[in-house]
């Protein structure tokens, strides 16, 4: 049986399976089916978050044992999905900067010494285990470091120019790393060999895996097969392109409702950009049953885009909440919950001030609520997005999400100015608990909030 029939078979199965547990196969508004993921998610994911680890720039010492005692911070906090920024050694030939990019990968089986050692690092995810999360650690496949040992031993690995040279990838500034060449099936072999290594001998849970549109889609869902052998994985791709989450990763990221929400707090786009992405792009056109990972900051936004508070200011928390209602898994970065307010160093030494936490509680609540309430659970296990309608659309993005008993009702203010809101239409009728004061309101037809700028209102049952 060739490989294409392969998956044709795995996919009709998968479609069978969705439509005896969810009814009729999933079709758009004009009645086509639409596609559908095949790629199983472990149990644990179906309603978790993610926390994305800097771990130069988290201490002082910067190291895996000084950020082991954030740990029962991290917990207390509801996170559960820690996600670590390279780990391994930095190339020092071409190095940027003073300490280089995390992402000019020299060695994938070894462990960057100014974090600490291979021991160390077990030493933390065994911890991280023990209190009930998750690690995933980044995965740079499209390209190493100038000095990786493969170079020297399997030159054939490495795309050349006309003169023989490596070169770093196409079109890009990435001086400090050369390109990998993937019509050689042998450096298949040899990088999923390498990723086996990370899952087999630490233990880890899963990838992000670093511009994953750059390398085969073919390789990503070969790497999916032979890895998913040794146990459940989480594989989140640093991508939004549909056709990778059909057979290989769990999530990719959303660009579209990011980008979406600077535009709007920034005054250059209205609340209609994230209508176009929830409901007429319905998410992307993602595969049913994948995850979106939704967020507000990550280690390239705020080193190269800005702050949150230069690109979202007091539209924040609002943003905030809407990444952790909406269809998909909120992402976190390091230091959000303290306000970080610089952007970080991407070759130095520049670490974050932990003295004071804002947004600790704030995001605990948020987390908290994801983790209990059905509705908001990701992919096929969490409720649909069904938009109410206010007296000022453009302004005022609201909606609901219900799975079997579990609804939840969510009114944002996506403005600079106070409004009176009122209802107009939509499923939104009943008595609700308020998540932020815990109060009991009656919604009824044409019920009116009066909400500050950039206003949150969130209610359950």
């Amino acid at each position: 049986m060739n490989v294409s029939l392969i998956i044709t078979v795995v996919f009709a199965i998968t479609v069978s399976l969705l439509a005896s547990c969810q009814g009729p196969t999933p079709s758009n508004d004009e009645g086509l089916e639409v596609l559908v993921s095949t790629v199983s998610h472990p149990e644990w994911s179906k309603n978790a978050n993610m926390y994305e680890v800097n771990v130069r720039q988290f201490t002082p010492e910067g190291t895996f044992n000084a950020f082991a005692e954030h740990l029962p911070r991290l917990k207390e906090m509801g996170v559960d999905i820690l996600w670590f920024m390279p780990i391994t050694p930095i190339g020092e030939v071409e190095r940027k900067g003073t300490l280089g990019s995390y992402y000019s990968v020299k060695d994938y089986t070894a462990v960057n010494p100014e974090f600490g050692t291979k021991e160390d690092f077990v030493n933390l995810v065994n911890k991280i285990h023990d209190m009930g999360m998750y690690v995933i650690v980044d995965w740079v496949a499209n390209h190493t470091a100038w000095d990786h040992h493969w170079t020297q031993s399997n030159p054939e690995f490495y795309y050349t120019d006309e003169n023989g040279d490596f070169t770093p990838p196409h079109d890009t500034d990435w001086s400090d790393v050369i390109q990998l060449e993937y019509d050689n099936p042998d450096l298949w072999d040899a990088m999923i060999g390498e990723m086996r290594y990370w899952v087999e001998d630490v233990n880890v849970d899963g990838f992000r895996c670093d511009v994953a549109y750059l390398v085969p889609t073919e390789f990503w869902n070969l790497a999916r097969q032979q890895l998913e052998e040794i146990k459940p994985l989480f594989l989140l791709a640093e991508a939004d392109h549909p056709e990778l989450m059909e057979h290989a990763f769990n999530a990719g990221y959303s660009w579209t409702s990011h980008h979406a929400m600077n535009s709007i707090a920034q005054g250059e786009e209205d609340v209609t950009a994230l209508d176009e992405y929830f409901f007429d792009q319905n998410q992307g056109d993602y595969p049913v049953g994948t995850y979106k990972i939704n967020f507000i900051d990550n280690h390239d936004e705020n080193s190269w885009a800005g702050t949150i508070e230069d690109r979202l200011g007091d539209a924040r928390k609002a943003f905030s909440v809407l990444i952790n209602t909406a269809p998909g898994m909120p992402l976190l970065y390091s230091g959000q919950e303290a306000g970080l307010d610089k952007m970080l160093e991407f070759f130095e030494k520049d670490e974050i001030d932990w003295s004071e936490l804002p947004y600790e509680n704030f995001y605990q609540t948020l987390l908290e609520f994801k983790k209990k309430n059905q509705a908001l659970w990701n992919g096929l296990a969490g409720g649909p997005m069904e938009r109410v309608s206010t007296n000022d659309d453009e302004k005022v993005f609201a909606f609901t999400r219900q799975k079997q008993e579990d609804k939840v009702f969510v009114v944002l203010n996506l403005s600079p100015e106070p409004k009176t809101v009122e209802l107009t239409s939509g499923n939104y009728t009943g008595n609700y608990t308020d998540l932020f004061s815990g109060q009991q309101e009656l919604v009824e037809a044409n019920h009116t909030f009066d909400m500050d700028s950039w206003g949150y209102r969130v209610f359950y049952k």
